[in-house]
């Protein structure tokens, strides 16, 4: 999914991992992306659980109903406070709870075969305010070109060990958090490009990977473009050699930056 507003130019990509690839799974990632007036941006990641047979439902019931709630609730104005918007990050994400828990239902099927991780961000010309529930994480770029981690993967006792939007209590493990900094750049991507875009274990951001992606974001004038190249580049032997599951990368570059 890829798209342009006068602020923000953006990319989004979900792909196959090799392992599923070979088994014939489906992708069970998910992303959404969705432009709001004044310079605000919105973006969701949702990473199915490998074990879970309707993985690929739940993680795109999760970013469209996460990103429907953030901007029903946008429209009424940005927050101010910060306990404000971890208020709207928290409903956003019990409205995508809620969804899973509809969209089974509506399967006969228990909300566990759903089970999904779910990372959603949104940025403001001021600030970048983000959630998650399990893996993957939320970076951005910041006016002098360093990078933060916005939200990190959890520390987990156990390799392979997550929490998902469908646990007992995802919200005692979730993390929001705002960044009150003019962004250049975001990018929001899932576990699988965890090894390659972070420092493990300490979970800061590696350079070397997001400089050029946001360069090639904002450099590269045809969306599709973008999107067909930076889907090439998920399916390359450079990732596919280090990461074998489904793997999501969000990108966004700030007009001028």
């Amino acid at each position: 999914m890829t798209g342009t507003s006068t602020v923000w130019r953006t990319a989004g990509v979900s792909v196959a991992g090799t392992s599923h690839l070979r088994t014939g799974t489906p992708c069970q990632d998910a992303h959404r992306i969705a432009h709001l007036p004044g310079g605000v941006l919105i973006a969701a990641v949702a990473d199915g659980a490998g074990s879970a047979p309707l993985a690929d439902v739940g993680s795109a019931c999760a970013v469209r109903a996460a990103v429907d709630a953030a901007m029903a609730r946008l429209g009424a104005g940005l927050p101010a406070a910060e306990e404000d918007w971890h208020a709207l990050l928290r409903e956003a994400f019990e409205a995508a709870r809620a969804a899973l828990a509809a969209a089974a239902a509506a399967r006969g099927r228990p909300v566990t075969e759903l089970a999904t991780t779910l990372l959603l961000a949104v940025a403001t010309p001021d600030l970048v305010a983000a959630a998650q529930v399990g893996d993957g994480a939320v970076v951005g770029r910041l006016a002098d070109d360093s990078f933060r981690a916005v939200t990190r993967p959890p520390a987990q006792e156990y390799v392979n060990e997550t929490t998902f939007l469908t646990s007992a209590n995802p919200f005692g493990q979730a993390s929001f958090a705002v960044l009150r900094e003019p962004l250049t750049g975001l990018a929001l991507f899932s576990d699988g490009l965890q090894m390659l875009a972070l420092k493990m274990p300490e979970g800061t951001p590696h350079a070397p990977f997001f400089t050029p992606l946001l360069r090639f974001v904002a450099e590269v004038k045809d969306p599709n473009a973008t999107e067909g190249q930076l889907r090439r580049f998920l399916q390359s032997p450079r990732v596919t050699d280090r990461a074998d599951d489904d793997l999501t990368l969000v990108l966004a570059v700030r007009a001028g930056a």
